[in-house]
């Protein structure tokens, strides 16, 4: 499906970035959900920004607010990179406080406390992201079908099993895509039945049935100010045209792919599908690159190839390994490895999420883990060894991996 490419200059892209993340502590103990690292040199947030500059979109506002600094930091340092005097940007838009005297209370609030900021800019489309879902998406398709069917709002909507169909918003659809039903997160589908249609978090509106509806929601008692909650459902039952549109996938041959990372085994999960021999998500296509802040490091060294005693040996397999990184005399496998990283002499670690500056002692052996930042492993400590020894110092998750807090002293 063709459109005028011209449209794209015509669209504004707001990414939701406020998240406090709660089942993702303690990872977002010191940051937002957007801004947790993900996959050794990017963070979450980066998925979201880099789909829609590979779109064609270039006016993008990122709406910030919980523990926000080290996010606002990312932006500074990796998004400063279009051309300003040409009406492109990538812009962090925290509460101001311009309608009321309270912070953003839900995804629609948080739009619409920057109405003055789409009445400033005119656009005639609003793309709104989440910003902690990891996924690739060329976004003009779905512009193309929404200026297509003249629908007045389009959502991005994948299949899902109905044994997850409590982690997502659920929809049901007309013969012709357009949305009859919302059900948010509901607990009451046969786990065993057929796959459902999960709302994504990616909304395309025409500004004025945007502003219209949020101004609506605003001045409403008891609304939760969410897009899945109140407003789209409220304009489903006002009879405006909300489309639907099947995300099938940008990569021929490969299936649609889209993590919702809500949860630290979701996280996990999603870091871990990285390492694979041919993973789902592919970070190596030139022709889509993800961006983010430069990591000012050298290349990953791996020093040591075996001495007298055959084991002092620097390997890392199946893995990611950042620049900066020294895997000195370690082992690793399947893991993901960040910037600064050092892995000593005869130290293990395997199906494990290292970020930066992490230091793992000599003999020291990591296993199942995320680690965060700074931590430093002692020689010799078992880490994701015993489960029950390691609930009494740190979080251990359902599926079992345990996680470390930033700059944690063990």
């Amino acid at each position: 499906m063709s459109f005028d490419p011209s449209i794209l200059r015509d669209v504004v892209t707001m990414v939701l970035a406020g998240g406090r993340g709660e089942r993702l502590y303690p990872l977002t103990r010191d940051r937002s959900k957007p801004a947790v690292p993900f996959g050794g040199t990017y963070r979450i947030i980066d998925f979201a920004l880099s789909n829609s500059v590979n779109s064609g979109l270039r006016r993008i506002y990122v709406l910030p607010q919980y523990k926000s600094l080290s996010l606002m930091r990312h932006l500074r340092d990796g998004w400063n990179i279009l051309a300003t005097e040409l009406g492109e940007h990538v812009s962090a838009l925290p509460p101001q406080l311009r309608v009321g005297s309270h912070w953003y209370r839900g995804t629609a609030d948080a739009i619409y406390q920057n109405i003055y900021t789409l009445a400033e800019d005119r656009p005639r489309l609003v793309l709104i992201l989440s910003g902690d879902h990891v996924y690739r998406m060329d976004y003009r398709p779905l512009i193309a079908a929404h200026l297509a069917r003249g629908a007045d709002v389009t959502l991005a909507a994948i299949p899902v099993p109905a044994r997850e169909a409590f982690r997502f918003g659920i929809v049901e659809t007309a013969s012709d895509g357009c949305v009859t039903r919302f059900r948010e997160k509901p607990a009451d589908l046969d786990p065993e039945g057929p796959d459902v249609v999960a709302n994504m978090g990616i909304y395309l509106f025409n500004t004025d049935v945007l502003v219209e509806a949020l101004s609506r929601d605003a001045r409403l008692e008891g609304s939760r100010h969410d897009f899945g909650y109140d407003v789209l459902p409220h304009l489903v039952e006002a009879g405006r045209t909300v489309l639907a549109w099947t995300f099938r996938g940008d990569e021929p041959g490969r299936p649609p792919y889209w993590r919702d990372i809500g949860t630290l085994d979701a996280y996990y999960e999603a870091n871990m599908d990285l390492v694979s021999v041919s993973p789902e998500f592919n970070l190596y296509d030139r022709g889509w690159p993800v961006r983010s802040a430069r990591v000012l490091a050298p290349p990953a060294k791996f020093v040591f190839a075996g001495g007298e005693d055959g084991e002092r040996i620097g390997e890392a397999h199946d893995s990611l390994v950042a620049p900066g990184a020294i895997v000195s005399g370690g082992q690793v496998e399947r893991s993901i490895v960040g910037p600064w990283c050092r892995v000593n002499s005869w130290a293990e670690v395997r199906d494990s999420i290292l970020m930066d500056g992490v230091v793992v002692g000599r003999h020291a052996v990591v296993r199942r883990a995320i680690v965060d930042k700074g931590v430093v492993i002692p020689a010799g400590f078992r880490l994701g060894v015993d489960p029950d020894e390691d609930r009494r110092r740190f979080l251990v998750t359902d599926s079992g991996i345990t996680v470390v807090p930033r700059h944690e002293k063990l």
